[in-house]
This record gives structure tokens, sequence and C-alpha cells, in this order.
């Protein structure tokens, strides 16, 4: 019987619980296998002494469409930041926002110093083009990198490295923003018709909502797989299972033996986590030291959010996109130095650092989608994760769908 099939999900991220999802809703009881003790992959929060640590500096853009589809807002408590950044320069803050979507923004985005009338124009007619242009037109454009992109569009060199460089490093996890023209239109358009959030119990409670949405999936956490072929896995303690159909729902390349050569590239980051005494400014800005030498690229001061910590202090992550040879106890010495001396944040008190090798895939030649057919790596294998499309958690959803649909026509037709 076609629904009697065997089939297993290797992951328990975002991708692949999409994938047992729709799975699901055609009939079929898929087991994840998970190498860790809890669901999520790149997408957790933990809990320490009282606070919420996502694993890395995350938002929910609420405008992503497979967001929209998959997710419960209402459920998730989704907080909102505001559309704009607090920018630590010169030894003073200053805001800029869009006036157009938060009037508050106006005057301070006015007297902030920051950009000349010609790019605030700028500004307005992207914004204004971006919203025309659908998400399949963005992905057929001609890919040029991101700075190009952005001096090809008549942004003074000042904008550039005061606000667009600190706060798009901050997505691409790189610092010359030579990622695709593509990925900043996509980004930066789903920025314009929605909002930056965070669910109120953390980034975590994503791909917890998810998993509590399967109801005839089963998870089996502290697996690891070694590697897998049309018909079989073969687990890291030995043991092997039979299994019809197989998505590989992470990354592929050491677990399938044509792929060895086919390494994803990935870029890294580090986040930072302190309590610091109340903060002053109650807004949800995202704050940006642009000064080029500086190790932190972004702070974010969480309890201007209503969220589940429960700690005395504020909390405050910082993240780190810089190169460098530091060691923790060094990294941490230079955090706190230039908290205090660009941002004016004293008595930082250290929680925890996330150290992420794999916080995104360097992607170049970057899609809107991945077809069904197009997942499909062997008879029986097909493949799920953003690192197929554009390194998105509206690119994760979407590959886990599409792996899924893939899985379906290729079950269904051999059952006709």
């Amino acid at each position: 019987m076609e629904k009697d099939l065997k089939i297993a999900i290797i992951g328990a991220g975002v991708s692949g619980l999409i994938a047992a999802q729709v799975l699901e809703n055609n009939g079929f009881e898929p087991i994840i296998y998970e190498k860790t003790d809890r669901v999520g992959g790149r997408v957790k929060t933990d809990l320490m002494d009282g606070y919420q640590l996502d694993h890395g500096f995350q938002v929910l853009l609420d405008a992503y469409p497979m967001a929209n589809k998959y997710l419960d807002y209402k459920d998730l408590e989704l907080q909102k930041f505001l559309p704009g950044a607090a920018i630590y320069a010169k030894g003073k803050k200053v805001v800029i926002g869009d006036p157009l979507r938060k009037l508050s923004l106006l005057f301070p985005t006015l007297t902030s110093g920051i950009g000349s009338l010609s790019d605030k124009y700028h500004i307005l007619k992207l914004n204004t083009e971006l919203k025309k242009k659908s998400i399949e037109a963005i992905f057929k454009d001609t890919e040029i990198t991101t700075m190009a992109y952005l001096k090809n569009r008549g942004f003074s060199d000042e904008i550039i490295s005061s606000f667009f460089n600190p706060f798009f490093t901050g997505i691409f996890l790189e610092e010359e923003l030579r990622t695709s023209s593509r990925m900043f239109q996509f980004v930066y358009k789903m920025f314009g018709m929605g909002n930056a959030t965070l669910p109120k119990a953390g980034i975590g409670a994503i791909p917890q909502q998810l998993a509590q949405n399967l109801k005839r999936t089963k998870i089996i956490f502290n697996t690891t797989l070694e590697s897998c072929e049309d018909g079989k896995l073969l687990f890291k303690d030995g043991s092997t299972k039979r299994i019809d159909y197989t998505i590989i729902a992470t990354e592929s390349s050491a677990l399938v033996k044509n792929m060895r050569n086919q390494k994803v590239q990935w870029k890294s980051c580090q986040t930072l986590y302190f309590t610091v005494p109340k903060n002053k400014d109650s807004r949800p800005l995202i704050g940006l030291v642009p000064k080029k030498d500086s190790f932190i690229n972004n702070i974010f001061f969480h309890n201007t959010l209503s969220t589940k910590n429960s700690g005395p202090d504020e909390l405050l992550s910082v993240t780190v996109v810089k190169d460098h040879n530091f060691t923790e106890s060094e990294l941490i010495t230079q955090v706190k130095t230039e908290l205090q001396t660009a941002c004016d944040i004293k008595n930082a008190n250290y929680l925890k650092t996330y150290n992420i090798p794999k916080a995104l895939p360097d992607l170049t030649n970057i899609a809107a989608s991945i077809s069904p057919t197009e997942t499909r790596l062997t008879d029986t294998l097909f493949l799920a994760g953003d690192y197929l499309v554009n390194g998105s958690l509206n690119a994760a959803m979407l590959s886990g769908e599409n792996a899924a649909l893939g899985l379906l026509e290729v079950a269904k037709g051999k059952s006709l």
C-alpha cells in the first residue's frame, strides 16, 4: 500500500519539520532522525538564569510567504521591532527609520545627520520600487554584489558605511556586502512589506510550534546518521534501517557517497550575551556600530520587546561577524571595551557565547525557489535545506515543502 511506505527524514530543523507536515497532510507517517536532543537545527533557544538566549541573534520577517503559510503568528505572540536602527558613531547615538511606517521616527531620521537628502530620496524610491516588484522578478535579476547594487542606485559612501553596510553585514554575515543583489532586494522587500519580529518565547518557539503540529510523525532524538543510500540508512552506532524513501533535511555532502566533494560553504558569526543595568531607551531598535575596525556589528536590548525573560536585569546580545584569533576571554574583554567606548554601556555582566560556524550558507546564483523535481537526488533520496535556495527561514520552509512534494510525485507514480 502506498500509505505504508517507510519514509525517513534526516534532521528535525525547520526544513525537516515542514517536510513531515506535508507528508502527514497526504496520509503518511514519516520518522525523523535527529542527532541532537531537540528540534530546531540552527533555530533554537536556551534558558539560562531566567534569560532566553537564542542561538545567534535571529529575527522572523513576518512577510515571508512560507512563514505565513505554516506558522500561527498569534500563537507565537510575535513581538515587533521598530522599522529602523540606532547607530552608535562618533561618540553619540542617532536613530534612523522609516517614517512612512512609524511617524515617530520622522524627526529623529531627519535630524540624524546620517545620509544626505539625496540618500533619503533614493531610499524612498527603492522602497516604492521593491514593494511593486514580485519575488520572482527579483530572483530573475542579473546578479551583482549588494555593494555594487547600492552604488549603482546612487547611494552615498556615507549612508552605505553608516547604515547599509553594518545593517546588512548582520544579516548576510559578511562585511564586504558581496552577497547577491537578489538577496538584498528580497530581504529589503520583506522588511518593507512587514515587520522584523521575535516570538515571545524566543526564536526556538518556531520549530517547537511546527513539531507540536505533527500528529503522526515519530521523532527519534540523539541518533546520528553515518550514511544513506537508496533503500538503506546506516547509523553511527553501526545499526541499519531499511527505508523506502529518505529526505535529507541537513547538509547532505557527508552522508551520500557521490556528494562527498560538494560541501556547502558556510558563513560564521559569534553571539555574546550580557546582562546590563536597565536600558534608558525602551524602543525595540537594533543597534549598529559602523566603525570599520569594531568587532561589534550589532547589539540588541531584548527587554525592549515583551519576552519571557525573568532575570532581574536587561538582556543584551552582541553579534560579532569579523574574523579574529582571539580566545573567548580576549573577545569578551574586547567586546566589553567596545560596549563602553562606542555605546556607552557600562557594567556589562557576561553570560554566554555562541560560536556558530554554520550560521548561513555562503551561496552564489541564488534562486527564489526550487521545484519538487529538483530536490530529487536519486530514485529514493531527496534533499531539503535553505542552502538549496537562498539561505533564509523562508527558503528552509519552501525546500522542505518541495522535497516532500517531489517524494509524493515519485511515490504516487510508482504506485499506479
